[in-house]
């Protein structure tokens, strides 16, 4: 583990494997901490032959935290809505898609596989499309395309989502295991594992003002369709059919507008990445990945 300055900013990472394998960035979503991509999973990943590397992004973990947004919602969201202009963002999720690749600058990669979860998803979509160059392979995991009408969240989830953050460990715990059991698989939900991860990532960095910019990265950004389009990085998007948060419409679109992409839905996957069913995703994405070299 690591700390290194790339875009500007302090970001800390991680990386699994030998460094002369290819490299394989992994990217979190909405508040997440790149324990995301749990330390077991990415030694799965390394064991196939990947270099990986798992990263905070900007205003979550140990990464930098940033400033401002505090009054722009109601803003974006009238934008959104198209009663007025964009306001002015603290970032977008073009600038947290430059620090993954500045990471990658920093570590000496020139090109690498991506894969993104969420609003890591978004992340690695964007890097795909203002970053070609540098891009073997795009995973979009349980994402969506910036448009509104796809991938819409199901209002309980929405709710739990946004609800405010208890800054009481305990109560945050049980705010979040709730919130967690409503979008997760539902026949993989461990209630016992969930908490013990909550409570890590809880002791590890506590950081609630982070979700209010990162909220507004995403619906400040807009779609992606145009440069989805466009895009000719080899493609797979993995979704769940049992996703509340980001429905399959989401994958589904993602994989209808980017030419040539691959589409594996899992009927059991809800928003997340059960262990039960880390076999089927790392086969997926490792095939995507070689399949893409050859």
């Amino acid at each position: 583990m690591a700390m290194t300055t790339a875009n500007g900013i302090e970001i800390y990472y991680e990386t699994f494997g030998d460094p002369l394998d290819p490299a394989m960035l992994l990217v979190n979503g909405f508040t997440s901490q790149m324990t995301g991509f749990d330390a077991a999973m990415c030694e799965r990943f390394a064991a196939r032959g990947r270099f990986v590397v798992r990263y905070d992004n900007r205003d979550v973990g140990l990464s930098t935290k940033m400033s401002g947004g505090e009054k722009l919602l109601s803003s974006v969201l009238a934008a959104n809505a198209g009663k007025g202009e964009m306001p002015s963002l603290p970032y977008l999720l073009s600038d947290m898609a430059a620090d993954g690749m500045a990471l990658l600058t920093a570590l000496g990669i020139d090109r690498a596989h991506i894969a993104g979860a969420s609003m890591g998803g978004m992340i690695v979509q964007t890097m795909a499309i203002n970053h070609p160059d540098r891009v073997m392979t795009l995973t979009s995991i349980m994402s969506n395309t910036g448009e509104p009408e796809f991938g819409r969240a199901a209002p309980e989830a929405m709710a739990a989502l946004t609800a405010a953050p208890t800054s009481v460990r305990s109560d945050y715990i049980e705010q979040s295991v709730a919130g967690r059991k409503i979008w997760s698989s539902r026949r993989y939900f461990d209630d016992q594992l969930e908490r013990a991860r909550i409570a890590r990532d809880f002791d590890r960095s506590f950081y609630p003002d982070g979700w209010n910019r990162q909220f507004l990265a995403i619906r400040g950004s807009g779609s992606r369709a145009d440069g989805l389009r466009a895009l000719k990085t080899p493609t797979l998007v993995i979704h769940g059919r049992d996703d509340t948060l980001i429905t399959l419409s989401g994958g589904e679109r993602t994989a209808e507008l980017v030419q040539g992409a691959s589409l594996l839905v899992l009927n059991d996957m809800g928003h997340d990445m059960p262990i039960p069913l880390w076999p089927t995703l790392i086969d997926a994405i490792i095939s995507h990945q070689s399949n893409a070299r050859a």
